[in-house]
């Protein structure tokens, strides 16, 4: 009788994987939770303490860490001497190891779990099952995934047993597995400090995003239709579930590179809004943003920005979908929308759209420390934290500038208006995710044009310009400074009112200037936002 070892996390499936092995002539030995969970729905156990002589102890610290367990697993079929060995002490090879580890990134996720329940999270005998079992993927079949029990058991009924080649690519998963296990505890313990001469959870300090060695964890969650081009092969690789790590495809053909590439810049640029927002985004440059009470007339303001481009664009919600919404968005065409949930009503609208993609991602704002955000360059990765727009994060008003903290500085005589304010707001929050040099103009509750991209910034006003249906009361944003007073008059020569820019130029008097003379209300930030 063939021999499996099962030890598992997470239970997803197993009962019906142990059925199988039991059916197809193996004998099931098991651990802990796992022996009761088999034994409690009707399947044959031996305890592992039965195979090594010894009871599991320490409160399950110690279970499988034997010869009697290892020796099995480690044998080496076509070697005379290791089989001898079995033989000598008595010891059954294992031909199957099921195993997944201790949930230490769940619990690590929470703020409130001291390093007491940390530590009892690293699991020292899964790992070590697993790499061994690894090690001899010529011989033993190591399953680390719920989703591979399926063919797991196909392939072991098969004559001959599971191919090489499905033995090698389990391997491969197992050693991943254990790698990225070990690296979330490595990452989680650089926030551990002693104090006082105890040990504490602390915020992860800055540096940590730039680590003396960068250890990206991340597995295949899905394979793209292609890359930025057909003839590039591309996957979607996720270091959690969060954001679109864990997303839904409700439906729509496959998403490419490029897809979400999209999506992902018009979540971003979403989820930087409280009240009901609404984006558009073309080649990850927003075309249309707008703001309304309901989520649908957002939407239809913000395609209605710039409704040439607006066409076979990607929309970014910040609510959930309601029918009203759906109804809106099914009016044109639109490749794909991400949001955070989509009603009943939604999706069978939605439905009638057979290729739209739509994609239900949780991307909330997140707390206050900064997101990793890694990029590939030639033979090299680039590494930084990511940019929020945190400048006042309420609403903006003459109040707010007037506290040193909020970052705000108006340094014309002409403060802006009410109206200005919120419009500068929304103008700000939006030149953050335009690629750079950006200028963009905005009213009060939608984006008004956009310049995105250029090489000087009086380029980018023409463009805006070139854009929009005319600009005047608008108010303008640039998410650098102006290096010279030629930004400035385009911007007032296209009817804006007024403009927030973070300042810092050698030639901010000479701007400062212009703005006198054009009756322009300026704001700085003291912040840049550019976006390569």
């Amino acid at each position: 009788m063939r021999r499996a070892l099962l030890s598992v996390s997470d239970k997803t499936g197993i009962v019906d994987f142990a059925r199988g092995l039991a059916a197809g002539g193996f004998e099931i030995v098991s651990t802990g939770g796992t022996a009761r969970t088999l034994a409690d729905a009707g399947v044959a156990v031996t305890r592992v303490s039965s195979v090594t002589g010894f009871p599991e102890m320490m409160d399950g610290r110690v279970k499988t860490l034997h010869p009697a367990v290892h020796a099995g697993i480690l044998a080496r079929r076509d070697e005379p001497g290791d089989l001898r060995a079995l033989d000598d002490h008595g010891i059954r090879p294992v031909d199957v190891v099921a195993v997944n580890l201790y949930p230490f990134a769940r619990v690590a996720a929470d703020p409130d779990a001291g390093v007491g329940a940390l530590v009892e999270e690293i699991d020292i005998g899964g790992p070590t099952l697993v790499r061994a079992a690894a090690k001899s993927f010529r011989d033993v079949v190591v399953v680390v995934d719920p989703g591979d029990y399926p063919e797991a058991l196909e392939t072991l009924r098969r004559p001959g047993g599971p191919a090489p080649d499905f033995r090698l690519a389990l391997a491969r998963k197992a050693f991943a597995h254990t790698a990225s296990y070990d690296g979330a505890i490595a990452s989680t313990l650089s926030a551990v400090e002693v104090r006082d001469g105890r040990f504490a959870r602390v915020a992860a300090p800055a540096e940590e995003l730039v680590p003396d060695t960068l250890a990206v964890r991340a597995e295949r969650r899905r394979t793209l239709r292609y890359g930025e081009n057909p003839h590039q092969a591309a996957a979607l690789y996720a270091t959690g579930d969060a954001g679109f790590g864990g997303a839904r495809v409700v439906q729509g053909k496959p998403l490419s590179f490029t897809n979400l590439l999209d999506l992902d810049a018009a979540a971003r640029l979403a989820r930087e809004f409280d009240e009901p927002a609404a984006v558009v985004v073309k080649h990850t440059n927003p075309c249309g943003v707008a703001t309304a009470g309901a989520l649908s007339d957002a939407y239809v303001s913000a395609r209605e920005v710039d409704a040439l481009s607006a066409f076979g664009g990607i929309v970014g919600l910040n609510r959930c979908i309601d029918r009203a919404t759906a109804e809106a968005i099914a009016s044109t065409f639109i490749e794909a929308v991400v949001a955070p949930d989509a009603d009943d009503g939604a999706r069978a609208v939605l439905a009638a759209k057979k290729n739209l993609r739509l994609v239900l991602a949780d991307c909330p704002a997140g707390d206050a420390r900064p997101e990793r955000d890694v990029r590939s360059i030639l033979g090299a990765l680039l590494v930084q934290g990511g940019d929020r727009v945190t400048e006042a994060a309420g609403p903006w008003t003459a109040e707010a500038a007037g506290r040193p903290e909020s970052g705000l500085r108006v340094t014309t005589r002409r403060r802006p208006t009410e109206a200005e304010w919120a419009a500068l707001r929304l103008a700000w929050r939006v030149t953050a995710h335009v690629k750079s040099n950006a200028v963009v103009f905005a009213r009060a509750d939608r984006l008004a044009a956009i310049g995105a991209g250029q090489m000087s910034r009086v380029d980018a006003v023409k463009v805006a310009v070139m854009k929009g249906a005319g600009l005047d009361g608008a108010v303008a944003a640039s998410d650098a400074f102006f290096p010279f007073r030629d930004g400035l008059d385009a911007i007032a020569a296209a009817g804006a009112t007024a403009v927030v820019q973070p300042g810092g130029s050698v030639r901010d008097e000479e701007v400062v200037a212009a703005a006198y003379e054009h009756g322009l209300a300026r704001v700085f930030t003291g912040r840049r936002h550019f976006r390569h």
